[in-house]
């Protein structure tokens, strides 16, 4: 089986969109990272415009394949692509120990930028530039996508936060991040410091400095277009978090953030109902492989 998938991604066209399981060997978390990929209908890995890519993050003690096997990324992105709302686009679907942080039990946020992107964009025919990357992800991948978005607006065009366990300033009593490895001290404690370091509510002011306007009409950096949404019964109070998280991006880059709500709670249910909104506002800013040169 292995051999079989090796032959199809090394073969210059797939003739029909799949999704497949593959693994390599992380050095900076010296393990192997597992991801999933999604490779859309005619893929052809000789193309000479690259594909637009989307990093596609799991929630807490989720895994590569939740967006798949509960997600319907696949139905979700052929369905979208078929009726032109989206162009062919690869997905990556990354596994992760962590909350995409550099927490106490792995150094997951390095690992994504260090080893998996390079690793991406050499092994698959997808674009390297800004206008073709994007990041999303549900509850702690959706804190993961916000916090790689303001770190690194160099890197994405647009991203997606689903229902983001961004909680401020610390998570509810209920959340699993008080029990997540990523941010139990050597005591088995939940660190409250470590937690606000690496919220997002620690990235905005360098973000809003670098892509404010000067006085001059210029900027440092484009900012990332963001998308949310949320379950209005939410127990973990989802909603009040992405409103907070709305009004705080909407001052930095008014006009440059959706928020939806949806019934229900913090449940596969609601991701899958905003999968396809979110798409859609995400590729309203990145660029089709057709113009992709053009800017």
């Amino acid at each position: 089986m292995a051999s079989l998938i090796g032959g199809l991604l090394l073969s210059s066209h797939v003739l029909a969109s799949d999704v497949f399981y593959q693994q390599f060997f992380s050095p900076t978390l010296r393990h192997h990272y597992p991801y999933s990929v999604y490779l859309p209908d005619g893929y052809d890995a000789d193309a000479s415009t690259p594909y637009p890519v989307v990093y596609l993050l799991h929630g807490s003690f989720g895994n590569e394949r939740d967006w798949v096997s509960r997600g319907n990324l696949p139905q979700v992105a052929d369905r979208l692509i078929a009726a032109g709302h989206l162009p062919p686009t690869v997905f990556v679907m990354p596994g992760s120990r962590s909350w995409w942080v550099d927490g106490y039990n792995e150094p997951a946020r390095s690992a994504f930028f260090d080893d998996l992107l390079p690793h991406i964009e050499s092994a698959y025919n997808v674009g390297s530039e800004r206008q073709l990357r994007g990041v999303a992800g549900l509850s702690a991948g959706g804190y993961g996508a916000l916090n790689f978005s303001l770190e690194r607006p160099d890197m994405f065009a647009a991203a997606a936060a689903l229902s983001p366990a961004s909680y401020v300033p610390e998570p509810p009593a209920n959340s699993s991040a008080r029990r997540h490895p990523a941010f139990l001290n050597e005591q088995g404690e939940f660190d409250r410091e470590r937690w606000k370091a690496l919220n997002y509510t620690a990235h905005l002011e360098d973000y809003r400095l670098n892509v404010t306007p000067r006085p001059t009409g210029t900027r440092e950096m484009h900012p990332v277009p963001l998308y949310i949404s949320a379950g209005r019964s939410d127990v973990y109070d989802a909603e009040f978090h992405a409103r907070l998280l709305r009004q705080t991006m909407e001052k930095i880059q008014p006009g440059d953030v959706r928020l939806d709500l949806y019934p229900g709670g913090h449940t596969w249910r609601v991701w899958r109902a905003s999968l396809p909104a979110a798409l859609n506002f995400m590729f309203q800013h990145i660029e089709p492989p057709a113009t992709s040169s053009s800017e």
